[in-house]
């Protein structure tokens, strides 16, 4: 699950999804999640026998709603319940549960990491974070003279060690709590099961606050952005006035279909080579050399 769950991202991640989403929204839109469900159980085909990739159900179940229930599913979930029963109504599995949670972490993460070795978050600003002060403050505590930029590295360990040990901790109180034993108690439940403590959650959601105002929300990204989404924007212009240029295996009689399936062939692509397509297709790409 942890491996799959993003595999339905377009190229761009998140900014070519809202793209993708807006291009196709005569066909009921684009969205990542149910296009991991697509991908696994319609598009890969490496079997004789049959389509998809032949995983489990509790696998197709926990990836296709790792986040929680679905009460209105995409037309791909849509679909891909009706095939398999995927049950959207009621809370996935522990091991889907912790995926989510894992996801979190490591994205948080990451993003400090990024952020902070390109210069575009102020650590002096980040440590004032109680979830961060606290770790830089031992960190420098165990180590007095540690220069700064391993400095910041052990922040990032020690945050994910903490994350996930609170992790722990409170998902076992919860199920303790619960008094669930089978995994049908745990979809029965009613409620995440695997997560955060109170205090813990209180103080990442603190924290998620931070980066979307200083890292996601910064002005210097967003033509970045608007380039990326022109990108995506412009393909799905360009394959839906003229199919021909998909290959001959991603054409359809049905418009709908036909619709679909170029967002299937867009989502399917790397960012060099949806930048590529759009060079050779559409015109110039002003992206950072390098980025992609």
């Amino acid at each position: 699950m942890c491996l799959a769950h993003d595999l339905g991202h377009p190229p761009f991640g998140h900014a070519g999804e809202d793209a993708l989403d807006a291009a196709l929204a005569d066909a009921d839109g684009f969205d990542h999640n149910a296009h991991t469900i697509r991908i696994l159980t319609r598009l890969e085909n490496p079997y004789p026998g049959f389509d998809g990739l032949n995983l489990s159900w509790e696998a197709l179940e926990g990836l296709a709603k790792h986040n929680g229930p679905i009460a209105a599913p995409t037309w791909a979930l849509a679909e891909a319940n009706d095939e398999c029963g995927l049950e959207l109504d009621s809370w996935p599995g522990l091991e889907a549960q912790v995926a989510a949670i894992s996801d979190d972490i490591a994205y948080d993460n990451h993003d400090i990491d990024d952020g902070l070795r390109a210069g575009l978050l102020q650590l002096d600003e980040l440590i004032e974070l109680p979830i961060v002060a606290r770790l830089w403050d031992a960190i420098g505590e165990r180590h007095p003279r540690l220069p700064v930029e391993k400095r910041q590295r052990a922040l990032v360990r020690d945050m994910i060690g903490t994350m996930v040990g609170d992790v722990l901790a409170e998902t076992g109180r919860r199920v303790r709590e619960a008094g669930v034993e089978t995994i049908e108690e745990v979809r029965a439940a009613g409620r995440q099961l695997a997560g955060f403590s109170q205090a813990l959650g209180e103080q990442e959601r603190e924290l998620k606050r931070f980066l979307y105002a200083r890292l996601y929300g910064l002005p210097e990204l967003k033509p970045i952005r608007d380039e990326a989404q022109r990108v995506v924007a412009d393909l799905a212009a360009a394959y839906r006035a003229d199919p021909s240029l998909l290959p001959l295996d991603w054409r359809r009689d049905d418009e709908v279909q036909q619709l679909r399936t170029l967002g299937d062939f867009i989502a399917g692509m790397t960012d060099r080579f949806a930048i590529a397509r759009h060079e050779e297709i559409v015109g110039p790409v002003n992206l950072p050399a390098g980025r992609f």
